[in-house]
Formats: structure tokens, sequence, C-alpha cells
């Protein structure tokens, strides 16, 4: 049944509400790029290990996250030598969990 309106849908509008992620996924998150950034300092003399670690974190944030386009600038920061010694990870999950809690204002 139509109602004579026009409803325009974004892509976000589209996937549903957008759900922040619970203190237990985020600690879980924060862990593991935590544990990540630690081992990527000592890894940055063996680029296969780092790019394998790398990896490995992109992949178990995906499952604990949800996709997230915010992880694939943290891999890629990643891939670029010498960032191992920098917390790359731990400021995705931290960029991720920020950017969550902000609320778009509805277009009118």
């Amino acid at each position: 049944m139509q109602t004579g309106k026009i409803e325009l849908l974004s892509p976000v509008d589209s996937l549903g509400p957008l759900k922040r992620h619970s203190r237990a996924r985020l600690g879980l998150a924060f862990g593991v790029a935590a544990v990540s950034d630690i081992l990527a300092f000592w890894t940055v003399v063996a680029p296969p290990l780092q790019w394998a670690l790398d990896v490995g974190t992109a992949f178990l944030l995906f499952l604990i996250l949800g996709r997230r386009w915010a992880l694939l600038p943290g891999l890629i920061a990643e891939a670029i030598p010498g960032m191992g010694v920098f917390p790359v990870w731990i400021l995705v999950v931290a960029s991720i969990a920020v950017y969550d809690g902000i609320k778009k204002s509805p277009r009118v």
C-alpha cells in the first residue's frame, strides 16, 4: 500500500541501525590490538612475520567488531615499513569505539 510519500534511503539506512559494541567486545578488541602492537614492535626485523601478524590481527578484529572500513586503513598503515613501532591497531580500535558513539543528524 502506497501513501504517496517518497522515502529515500541512504546505504547506511538500508543496513539497519548500527549498534554500539558491548564493553566486553571492545575490551577484547583492545586486548587483541595491544598484543598485536607489542608483538609488531619485536617483528620489525622480519617482515613476513609482521605481515602474517597484521593479517591475523585484521581478521580477528573483523570477527570481533564486524565489517568496519576503519580496519582497512589500519592494515595499509601496518604494511608501511617502519610503522610497526606505532600502536596503529590500538588507534584503529579506539577510532571505531569513538565513531560508533557518534550519531549523524537526520537529513531533512
